[in-house]
This record gives C-alpha cells, sequence and structure tokens, in this order.
C-alpha cells in the first residue's frame, strides 16, 4: 500500500510517500518540505492568510519533487492522506482540498489525520524505532503532552500543559529577549553560550504530584528578568537563555521520569518540534540509561511539522484497522481536535 501524505497545519507545506506490506513497520519513500520562516520572519510570527497562499503555491510541486524522488507515478498511489487538524483553519483546508481532489481525480480513497497522531508516531520513520507499549512525551509547538500509548489509536493522557507549552515557552521567551523568529531555535543555540545557573527561573508545577504542565508563569519570570537587567541584558542575554532552557528541560525531564515510574513502562518516545533541542535529549539519554529506560526519537529532520508523519501515521492506521480512508471527497477540517477524542472519532 502506497500512501501519499499532505501535511499544512501552519507554517511548513510537506508531502510524503510511505509504503507499507503486511504488518511490516511502513517505509520511507521520499518527502519533501518547504518552511515559511523567512516569509513570516518580517511580521514576527504566522500571518494565518500568507501561510494559507503558500500553502496553494507549493503543495503540487513539492508532490511531484516526491513521485519523481520516489520513482512512482499518481496511478501507483494506493491513498491520499491529509491533516485535518489541530492547525490554522486555511492552512488545513489547503491540504484538505488539494488531497480530496487528488483523490477525486485518481478514484483513490483519502484519510484525515490528526496531526498530533502524526508528531506521536514520528519516531516509527527513525533508524531505531520503538515498540508498544511506551510513554509519550508530546512537546511541540503548541501542545505538551504526556501519554501512555499502547498501540496504534490506544492513548491514555497522563499530564498535559493548563497553559503555555513548552515550545510556547522557548518561542515567547525568545522574543521577550529580543531573538527572531522562530524563537526556540535562536534561544537554544544562544544558551549553549551561557551559564544555566545565572539566574534562578521557576520551574512550574515540577512538585505539584501529578503530570500537568505550566509555563506561563515561567514567561512571566523571564520578562520580570529582562526589565531588571535593562542595559545590561544584551550582554547577559546567553545566561537568561541558557537558565531558561534549563528550567524548561528540567521540568520535562522530572514530569518524563515521573510517568514512567506511574505506568512501570521502560520505553520512552519523545516527539514534535522541541525534541529536537539538543539539552533535552542529552539529559533524558542519562536519565533513561540510569534506569535501563530505552528511549527513542525521530530523526531531526523529522521533529518540524512534515508530510512524512501524516503519511505514518495514515499507513499505521490503516494497517491497524483503526481507520478507514474512503472516497466520498467531502471534507471538513478540525482547527481544535484534542488527541484524547481521536479514539470517539
Amino acid at each position: 500500500m502506497l500512501v501519499l501524505g499532505i501535511e499544512s497545519s501552519c507554517d511548513e507545506t510537506g508531502v510524503a510517500l510511505v509504503e507499507s506490506h503486511g504488518r511490516a513497520t511502513p517505509v520511507l519513500r521520499a518527502h519533501a518540505l518547504h518552511s515559511q520562516i523567512v516569509m513570516h520572519q518580517a511580521y514576527g510570527g504566522v500571518v494565518p492568510e500568507l501561510a494559507s497562499r503558500d500553502h496553494i503555491r507549493r503543495v503540487l510541486p513539492l508532490a511531484q519533487t516526491v513521485l519523481h524522488e520516489a520513482g512512482r507515478s499518481l496511478a501507483e498511489i494506493d491513498v491520499v492522506a491529509y491533516t485535518r487538524g489541530p492547525g490554522l483553519a486555511g492552512a488545513l483546508l489547503v491540504g484538505a482540498g488539494v488531497a480530496c481532489a487528488l483523490g477525486a481525480a485518481l478514484g483513490k480513497p483519502v484519510l484525515g489525520v490528526h496531526h498530533l497522531e502524526g508528531h506521536l508516531l514520528s519516531p516509527f520513520l527513525s533508524a531505531d524505532p520503538p515498540s508498544f507499549p511506551f510513554v509519550a512525551l508530546l512537546v511541540s509547538g503548541g501542545h505538551t503532552q504526556l501519554m501512555r500509548v499502547d498501540g496504534v489509536g490506544r492513548y491514555e493522557i497522563l499530564g498535559e500543559t493548563i497553559d503555555d507549552a513548552a515550545g510556547e515557552a522557548f518561542d515567547k521567551s525568545a522574543k521577550l529577549m529580543g531573538l527572531p523568529y522562530p524563537g526556540g531555535p535562536w534561544l537554544a543555540k544562544l544558551a549553549q553560550q551561557g551559564d544555566a545557573a545565572a539566574f534562578k527561573l521557576p520551574r512550574p508545577l515540577l512538585h505539584s504530584g501529578d503530570l500537568d504542565f505550566s509555563f506561563a508563569g515561567l514567561k512571566t519570570a523571564v520578562l520580570t528578568q529582562a526589565r531588571k537587567l535593562g542595559d545590561q541584558l544584551e550582554a547577559r542575554k546567553a545566561d537568561l537563555a541558557a537558565s531558561t532552557q534549563a528550567a524548561i528541560v528540567e521540568v520535562l525531564l522530572k514530569k518524563s521520569m515521573s510517568a514512567l515510574d506511574v505506568t512501570g513502562l521502560n520505553r520512552l518516545v519523545v516527539a514534535g518540534g522541541v525534541g529536537a533541542n539538543r539539552d533535552l535529549r542529552a539529559q533524558l539519554d542519562t536519565a533513561c540509561a540510569r534506569r535501563g529506560v530505552r528511549v527513542h526519537y525521530p530523526e531531526l529532520h523529522l521533529c518540524t511539522d512534515n508530510g512524512a508523519m501524516i503519511a505514518m501515521a495514515a499507513a499505521m492506521r490503516l494497517q491497524a484497522g483503526v481507520a478507514q480512508a474512503d472516497a466520498r471527497y467531502a471534507f471538513d477540517v478540525k482547527p481544535r481536535w484534542p488527541l484524547d477524542a481521536l479514539q470517539a472519532a
């Protein structure tokens, strides 16, 4: 079964081909990605209308590139998958519309995929794929969740953010420091030059006794510290970046270890854009090695939004029999779509 996946939930246009045979883990045949970062930098954040228009320009050329690289033709595609949500409504509609139009033209079924499930299953694209069951730490731009994963479509939320997510804490703190958009990667890079113990910043909910997260208070603390520094901010920016990253990473680390304790599982999967953070990976690797826990990540180039994770999620759902592609070609999108509602959908 050959699945074409289209991702257009926010500011990346991704297209990919994944092939599955029987019960074996599906294999990525080709993928292509276009990031809109440069376009949005002038505005300091994503402009939804510009994002939607750019998806329209990019998706078909990217599909042609993927087919060429895989040495496949449109006629060989068995299923067209697309991101149904969550995300920006206009951006989602581009991918959904193209996928359904393509499916109708080819006479092939289509399948809408949950964006977060794509991230969750993206480590199966790596050279060291996990096996079920496992604890998952999902840390993308607007989501921070811990969950128990017993199989495809079998997800139990253990804890989640009650306000800002970890990715938002990175980005908003970076903006307060005057770093370029998108701020998270810039903050992480600058943190390598700073002293993580230079500023005492809060670790919200670190000792709450549950597995929920809260990073809004950290952002406020960064703002307060930046104002205190005043003219000295530029000279101390690396230290503030390092201290901010240390606070975020410590919370993610401790909560993840607690989730392993609560579930009794010995396998951890980390997915989403923040999962590319090198300090987070290093500390999780060390902590998991001490416990004899296996930890899995997506390949670095597949941590951000991409078509490969959408095609993989679709292939795995079809393979597991928890979803059916259809040829009705009527579509809707779900800008707000909690992952724990997926099983009932």
